[in-house]
């Protein structure tokens, strides 16, 4: 018989998720978000880009459809008054050494990454010329933003793939390393409009992390150092599994339903704040 494992809480200094000293500003972004009508989130990403004197790079390395994503941003950006807005598209790994692109990076204010396939992302950029350029300028000051796919690759490790609606279980959510510009965090996103609370506790239990955020679609979380704040239409659920007292991931077999035991739960609207380093919400 096998028994019981529990797991004492825990508040580890080593699991920090506030940025480093010197950091630029993420906006993250749950999908789907308005690009029509007030853009609310996307304008907000070009006035901390710098507003009228923001030059912005739209990554299009997720979408099969590069060119009709790119030109879309492009008349976005440029109508909310951004002052360049170009194109950098690495559909294969060795466009991430092309010295155009790294240029263009290299004199960016912001730069913005698309929707798609977060597996792409890191597939044609970890570990190479145009991430260390990323990292570096990101440490320099800039903003970097992603929707959907481009949101999903902030942290060290993402999810990849899983199911939608279900209960948590072992295999429902399959982890990769992502682009770390976040550490010790999971995202999903399209949260709330395609039911991934599930799948958020499963990667959580599998890829232990400080918070786990679920952003709704056409939400954002913007985070400057060590905070996070909410914009947008819908909500953030901020799971805080640094209290676990009890997970069962270690005794389960295919398809088994997870055990989560002392976990927090916070759902923050347009305007709450939250501070990563405390893991708790300003109110």
């Amino acid at each position: 018989m096998v028994s019981q494992i529990e797991t004492p809480a825990q508040d580890d200094p080593q699991e920090n998720v506030a940025l480093p000293e010197t950091h630029g500003e993420l906006v993250i972004i749950g999908g789907a978000e308005d690009k029509e009508g007030e853009c609310k989130i996307l304008r907000e990403f070009v006035r901390r880009s710098g507003g009228l004197d923001a030059h912005i790079v739209v990554m299009t390395v997720a979408t099969g459809l590069p060119g009709e994503v790119g030109a879309q941003y492009i008349d976005i950006f440029e109508r909310l008054g951004a002052k360049d807005v170009q194109v950098v598209d690495t559909g294969k790994r060795e466009d991430a050494s092309d010295p155009r692109a790294i240029e263009a990076i290299s004199q960016s204010t912001g730069v913005f990454f698309t929707g798609g396939n977060q597996a792409r992302i890191t597939e044609c950029l970890k570990d190479t010329e145009l991430e260390a350029v990323l990292h570096r300028r990101f440490s320099e000051g800039i903003v970097i933003a992603g929707t959907s796919a481009g949101a999903a690759m902030m942290p060290d490790m993402m999810i990849v793939e899983g199911e939608g609606e279900t209960n948590p279980r072992r295999e429902v959510a399959r982890m990769d390393r992502g682009m770390g510009f976040l550490p010790n965090v999971i995202i999903d996103q399209h949260f709330a409009q395609r039911g991934r609370l599930g799948r958020l506790l499963s990667a959580l239990a599998q890829q232990p992390a400080s918070l786990g955020f679920g952003i709704d679609e056409n939400t954002a979380i913007s985070i400057n150092g060590k905070i996070l704040e909410v914009i947008g239409e819908g909500a953030v659920t901020i799971v805080d599994e640094s209290t676990v007292t009890h997970n069962n991931m270690a005794e389960l077999l295919h398809d088994e339903a997870l055990a989560l035991c002392g976990a927090k739960l916070h759902i923050l609207p347009h305007g709450y704040k939250f501070d990563l380093e405390q893991r708790s919400p300003i109110l």
